[in-house]
């Protein structure tokens, strides 16, 4: 298996394990509602749009709304088996890059939603595939920042996010800076920001993610 796929099966684990109504970082929404957001981002391309696009959020909303409304465990069940072959996201290779941080993400959007989490140990690689990634979508995750961006893991070579006159050094393991790039409160990433106090300040209320 994939390091997306070992995250997309741990992920339905979770969802089965808590249930419907557990909160997650994703704002107000529950576990139930993350689910359905998954399954319309992989099932439903004609309601999608409004994840990325604000314009479309609207319909993205109630379509949304109405799949939530179906049993929890179909949902996860749908999710446990992916997308409809039909879909690109179902596709090896290129299912494997567009979903490895969104499920990821998600994952620990639920865990560390929970009381007396810690991080996960790394299985099957999954910090090099997260490094792998961050190197090719740290521009954009970091595209925010009014101070430039470095990426520093032990043994990895540093990744240049964004270049300013002043800078920021992140400092930890792939999959925490992973979620600071996707917006995370930094105080649920184990992140280390190194700098000028008034560049941390800077970067850390600035917008990060897609």
């Amino acid at each position: 298996m994939s390091v997306t796929a070992d995250e997309r099966a741990g992920l339905a684990d979770l969802f089965d394990e808590v249930g419907p109504d557990q909160p997650t970082l994703c704002g107000e929404w529950t576990t139930g509602d993350l689910v359905a957001h998954l399954i319309v981002r992989e099932r439903r391309p004609d309601a999608a749009g409004g994840i990325l696009v604000p314009a479309l959020a609207k319909r993205t909303d109630k379509v949304m709304a109405d799949v939530a409304a179906e049993p929890y465990r179909d949902l996860v069940q749908k999710f446990r088996e992916g997308p409809p072959f039909w879909s690109p996201l179902g596709w090896p290779v290129v299912g494997d890059q567009a979903n490895l941080f969104e499920f990821y993400v998600h994952h620990e959007d639920v865990r560390r939603a929970q009381p007396e989490w810690e991080p996960r140990p790394d299985a099957g690689g999954r910090e090099d595939a997260l490094w792998k990634s961050l190197r090719l979508g740290a521009r954009m995750l970091f595209r925010h920042s009014p101070v430039g961006v470095v990426l520093r893991s032990a043994g990895r070579d540093d990744v240049v996010a964004r270049k300013r006159d002043s800078s920021v050094t992140l400092v930890g393991l792939p999959g925490e800076i992973a979620l600071l790039g996707f917006g995370r409160a930094p105080d649920l990433a184990r992140v280390v920001i190194e700098g000028a106090p008034a560049d941390i300040d800077a970067f850390t209320s600035s917008k990060r993610g897609l």
